[in-house]
């Protein structure tokens, strides 16, 4: 399952735009059955690239900062791929509005609270589909915090339960304020306040980025995300680093699945208490 950030061509082309593009084309092409979502960025033009709306998956509401907030399901194919693309949309959160920055260049405050919805809509999708992943993939700000999720909230799920997770930094250098507010809309389930109080600082962008490794199997770099704290961190815990990946090498993909599959039967064992 890849719970990507940005995939080409729902956006312009990017590192991280072709690496959501790439990485499950590559692993498809190898047997495997994938899933892949993304945010419904306001800035997808829907009747261009033919999405619509999956109302057998539409309609939950996820409360956050004691708000209701729809979730819609979208999706669309990529012919020349063999790809099937969900979209997670919310009209607070993604219809009308970009990636991370508005129009202005201005980073959106609630961006946290915006990962927290695209998070719990994407697992909460994967169990209404009933479909077990073995690795999950997650790439940059907008997925950081779904390792926490699936290893906390969801860990009991039979689709997550014995899924590894494999996480890649990508996309823009986010202020990414982590504010009280935001660690109170984090909880949910087992993610208490007092749980949270246990982990190390949120603050910033890479506090973020460390507590996605803290619950992941694996790191996945590129060649623009190769941050030496991040790749000393994942050391420390044990996590197993692979790249940087660049997906204009056609030779590496044969080298990625491999890496995924050494993570598939070498992934770490979690203890209660990180839990």
């Amino acid at each position: 399952m890849f719970i990507t950030q940005e995939i080409m061509p729902y956006l312009p082309d990017s590192e991280v735009s072709l690496l959501g593009r790439k990485l499950p084309q590559f692993v498809q092409e190898k047997g495997r059955e994938i899933r892949v979502f993304m945010p419904k960025w306001g800035g997808i033009n829907e009747r261009r690239s033919q999405l619509h709306e999956v109302i057998r998956l539409s309609g939950m509401n996820l409360i956050i900062d004691e708000t209701d907030h729809l979730l819609i399901i979208k999706v669309a194919s990529i012919p020349s791929a063999r790809m099937q693309v969900y979209f997670i949309d919310n009209d607070d959160y993604f219809m009308k509005r970009l990636e991370a920055y508005d129009e202005q260049g201005l980073e959106y405050p609630d961006n946290g609270e915006r990962a927290i919805f695209y998070a719990r809509g994407v697992l909460e999708t994967v169990k209404k589909l009933r479909w077990v992943p073995d690795i999950i993939h997650c790439q940059g700000w907008i997925s950081a915090v779904t390792p926490l999720y699936i290893k906390t909230a969801f860990k009991e799920e039979p689709s997550f339960r014995d899924s590894r997770i494999i996480f890649t930094p990508a996309g823009d250098e986010l202020k990414l304020p982590l504010t009280n507010q935001f660690l109170a809309n984090l909880q949910f389930k087992g993610i208490t306040e007092k749980f949270l109080a246990s982990l190390p600082p949120l603050r910033t962008q890479l506090d973020l980025y460390k507590l996605a490794l803290r619950y992941s199997d694996g790191l996945l770099l590129t060649p623009s995300c190769v941050n030496e704290e991040l790749i000393d961190y994942a050391h420390e815990l044990g996590i197993p680093v692979e790249g940087p990946f660049d997906v204009s090498d056609g030779q590496a993909s044969e080298h990625l699945v491999d890496f995924f599959d050494s993570v598939w039967s070498e992934g770490k064992q979690f203890e209660e208490t990180d839990l």
